[in-house]
């Protein structure tokens, strides 16, 4: 659906009360893609302390609209959400933000989206929610249930910039990851660390082929690169090159008289 129709959907803070809360909910806009921003009746508005908390918001601070009424704040609106903690006894059409998302990406196609949120002490009253289309509740722990205003609009928007086709780029990788290793390449790591287990004696009574299976599913699982395969597998030959290392050490010793036993004579 792309991200360009996420410059139609507008926050709406409803006589939000502490100014940090505006600033945290600026914050979660400027993450999420968005930068339209109206306010009704907040407390205080100062977008020079908003901009010292949110840094670089002034994109967002700078253009926000103050109403005296929520009416007003939304009239442009062909589509508001609004937010609510609980399910009310009134009859709402009351949605999930996840199945919702990508129908206020529909409605931004066409006009302004208004997501509402309410004020941090009592959250929207009745006739707020009578302007909305539908109420999203965010799924949270029933015993504890209420959410800091910026946290609620981190999670809403955070539905909607995904279901605008906003993945972020692909994940990082390390600065030594490399290409997947072949399987010529595994079988190479195989064969080493069985052969390292073996100078070790870690089989002992333990069935080699089941514990070779398993490491290989385990190391399958994993699916390493080149760079992780070959870890694994110097692993398996340093095992043996410490043995041989120690066991000429002690030959070294036991030729110069100098064994343990002829070294611990007094």
């Amino acid at each position: 659906m792309g991200t360009s129709h996420l410059q139609n959907v507008i926050v709406v803070l409803n006589e939000p009360q502490n100014l940090v809360n505006i600033a945290g909910a600026v914050r979660a806009m400027m993450n999420m893609g968005l930068r339209r921003l109206r306010l009704v009746r907040p407390a205080e508005f100062d977008a020079w302390r908003i901009g010292g908390i949110a840094h670089r918001s002034e994109e967002v601070v700078n253009r926000a609209e103050v109403f005296e009424t929520l009416s007003e704040a939304v009239a442009d609106a062909t589509f508001v959400l609004g937010t609510t903690a609980r399910a009310r006894t009134a009859h709402r059409n009351y949605v999930r933000p996840r199945e919702v998302a990508g129908k206020v990406l529909q409605h931004a196609r066409d006009g302004t989206v208004a997501l509402l949120f309410g004020r941090e002490d009592r959250g929207l009253d009745n006739d707020a929610l009578d302007l909305c289309h539908a109420s999203a509740i965010i799924p949270t722990d029933p015993v504890y249930s209420s959410l800091n205003l910026a946290q609620a609009v981190l999670l809403l928007t955070y539905e909607v910039f995904l279901a605008s086709g906003g993945e972020g780029g692909p994940l990082p990788r390390g600065k030594r990851s490399t290409r997947p290793a072949t399987m010529e390449e595994l079988e190479n790591t195989y064969a080493a660390l069985e052969e390292g287990l073996h100078r070790i004696e870690f089989y002992k009574a333990r069935e080699p082929a089941a514990i070779l299976r398993t490491l290989r599913t385990v190391i399958s699982r994993a699916e390493p690169d080149l760079q992780e395969a070959g870890l694994l597998r110097a692993i398996g030959f340093e095992i043996g090159k410490y043995l041989d290392r120690a066991d000429e050490e002690w030959r070294s010793g036991e030729r110069g008289g100098q064994g343990w036993e002829s070294g611990n004579q007094e």
